[in-house]
């Protein structure tokens, strides 16, 4: 009785509030429709992975780019038309990759169980099964699956939800909360930064004019921004990538905190964290790994569960890149 009146509780009140998601979202739901999914997305995911090692890093972040416009729902998957300028094609997005690699996955599924498994359940259990691979396979965090598809991909609302890089403390917090993520889901995720490359183009103003006046952003440690500099030799530079954590930008661990605390965040974004003293507090929890990975976990099963579709609510895309 106790448990019923808790989650109608939940439904009534919590919902209004907007931070009772994923409830539908359950373990193993392909396990009678398509026992072997989870299976087929794990192979396919590590053998392109032992193919490129930059891999983790693009689907972590396809993925998180995708929770933040419509939930998890795979939409930035889809492909532009003549009368639809798509989620992939809006600014934030165009440095995203793995595209090809979530159709691939998604070919084999549908040639053991056709129109069943979801674009946006192969996403995140793709980005959990990359970032694993380092781990022998080991899953770094839990995937609840039972996801549906979306049906509207627009350039627009990626601009208008996707936290830039440029994002200060009240701006990032102010777009985590949007999407029912808290203060330390914000400082935790973050982390992923500890993976992966940034474009020049994304920070060159902390180098060369910060406020306007040609000047360099004085958070940025000087010993750091002089290395920056011999990368990202201009404001122009479009082209040219950074790694986002220096030495080991293909190994997940927890050294973006300790880069972090030294002034090194590569974005104006990771500076933020600093700027606030809870921020920074739980920065210096996260330098301990096995802390980082916990919490790590946590945020991501939070973040996988954003807006979710489920039950009889949106489609199964039988290509993930056009809508049925």
């Amino acid at each position: 009785m106790k448990m019923r009146i808790l989650l109608i509780t939940c439904v009534v009140v919590l919902s209004f509030l907007g931070v009772c998601q994923g409830g539908s979202l359950r373990k193993k739901f392909y396990q009678r429709s398509c026992p072997q999914a989870e299976y087929i997305i794990q192979k396919k995911t590590q053998q392109h992975v032992n193919d490129d090692p930059k891999l983790p890093a693009r689907l972590l972040r396809l993925h998180f780019h995708d929770c933040f416009v419509r939930g998890c729902d795979g939409s930035v998957l889809v492909n532009s038309t003549a009368n639809n300028s798509a989620e992939k094609d809006s600014i934030p997005n165009l440095t995203l990759g793995g595209f090809d690699v979530i159709d691939d996955i998604k070919a084999a599924v549908e040639a053991k169980c056709p129109k069943t498994v979801s674009c946006a359940d192969i996403l995140a259990l793709a980005a959990r099964d990359a970032v694993s691979v380092q781990f022998d396979n080991k899953p770094m965090w839990e995937v609840l699956t039972g996801r549906r598809d979306g049906t509207v991909s627009k350039n627009s609302e990626a601009l208008a939800n996707i936290p830039a890089p440029f994002f200060n403390f009240t701006q990032l917090k102010a777009s985590f909360a949007s999407k029912g993520l808290v203060l330390h889901d914000l400082v935790v995720l973050s982390g992923a930064h500890t993976i992966g490359v940034g474009h020049c183009s994304s920070f060159s103003s902390r180098l060369y004019n910060f406020t306007g006046k040609g000047d360099q952003d004085p958070s940025l440690n000087p010993t750091y921004a002089a290395f920056l500099k011999t990368k990202c030799k201009s404001l122009s530079d479009t082209t040219t990538t950074v790694e986002m954590d220096p030495g080991s930008s293909t190994k997940f661990d927890s050294d973006y905190y300790p880069n972090l605390l030294q002034k090194k965040g590569l974005f104006q974004s990771d500076a933020a964290l600093l700027t606030r003293e809870e921020a920074e507090d739980i920065a210096k929890e996260l330098v301990d790994e096995d802390k980082f990975f916990t919490e790590f976990a946590q945020s991501m099963k939070r973040m996988g569960a954003i807006e979710v579709l489920t039950g009889s609510q949106g489609q199964i895309r039988t290509k993930c890149s056009v809508v049925n």
